[in-house]
């Protein structure tokens, strides 16, 4: 007779609450979420990027941040 092995348990239980949406709090909520906890990302202002979201061009490549 063979044992059935366990399947492992893949929920994760908890959430995790990330201050700030700018491009590290998206990055950080999104790394998060994609390892099975909840995310909830808080923000102060009406609209999350933070500073890059207000940049009409970046360093080095001159690239549009929109």
């Amino acid at each position: 007779m063979t044992r059935k092995q366990p399947t492992p348990h893949t929920e994760k239980i908890g959430s995790i609450a990330i201050i700030g949406s700018g491009i590290a709090g998206i990055q950080t909520a999104l790394d998060v979420a994609n390892s099975g906890f909840r995310v909830h990302l808080i923000e102060e202002k009406a609209s999350v990027g933070g500073v890059m979201a207000q940049l009409d061009k970046t360093f080095p490549t001159n690239d549009c941040a929109m």
